[in-house]
């Protein structure tokens, strides 16, 4: 995707990963002070899903795969090399395999925090729309929809908003190619998949091949 950004509703990762302090238990834990030093300097780690969105961007794009540790640290998500964006539907941290951790915050005027289930429902719509109606000005070639629970919702939300939408459902490939939604609405394609590109690690046996999903996505 091909950010353009004049009304401050993306920020710059990378900028933004310098004020946040890298926290860890581990043997990481004095190694880096943040997460620009962990995600983006001369000793970062390689994050496992930036990894396979640049094999999918790659392959979508038919281009020769790169140095993967080498793009992250100088070209993914760069405002300076504006080839991508990364925007989440629901913007406050949570991953679906942890805990709630805002239910206990003592916010009457954000009662829809008290719960998950109350906080994306209150979301939902604004969110979806503000997304769509920037993927109609901007007309990126290609938006990968990616872990989204009700797929069903959300092909209806962009068949409501891109008027006459109709996806295409391609099942998958094990190992290969993770079942997903297709439609193409002329300047940019669309896929939904339940799936989160994480794995691989240039083993077969796990996950799927990222690049392959890019290559197939150009039609």
């Amino acid at each position: 995707m091909h950010p353009v950004n004049t009304d401050g509703t993306l920020c710059d990762l990378r900028d933004l990963y310098r004020h946040i302090t890298f926290r860890s238990e581990g043997p990481k834990a004095t190694r880096y002070l943040n997460l620009y030093d962990y995600r983006f300097d001369f000793n970062a780690t390689q994050h496992n899903v930036w990894r396979n969105l640049t094999c999918f961007v790659h392959g979508y794009r038919k281009e020769d795969l790169p140095d993967l540790l080498t793009y992250q640290k100088k070209n993914f998500a760069s405002s300076t090399f504006p080839n991508e964006a990364l925007i989440q539907l629901y913007p406050l941290p949570s991953p679906h395999n942890h805990a709630w951790y805002y239910s206990w915050l003592p916010l009457q005027q954000l009662e829809f925090l008290k719960s998950r289930t109350l906080y994306e429902e209150h979301l939902y719509d604004n969110r979806v729309n503000n997304i769509l109606s920037k993927i109609r000005t901007h007309k990126p070639r290609v938006v990968l929809m990616y872990g989204m629970n009700n797929i069903n919702r959300l092909k209806k939300s962009i068949q409501d908003f891109f008027d006459g939408t109709k996806f295409e459902t391609i099942k998958a490939t094990k190992l290969q190619i993770p079942q997903h939604h297709w439609t193409d609405l002329k300047e940019t394609t669309i896929l939904i998949t339940t799936q989160i590109p994480a794995l691989r690690h240039n083993r077969i046996e796990t996950g799927f091949d990222w690049e392959e999903f890019g290559k197939i996505s150009q039609r």
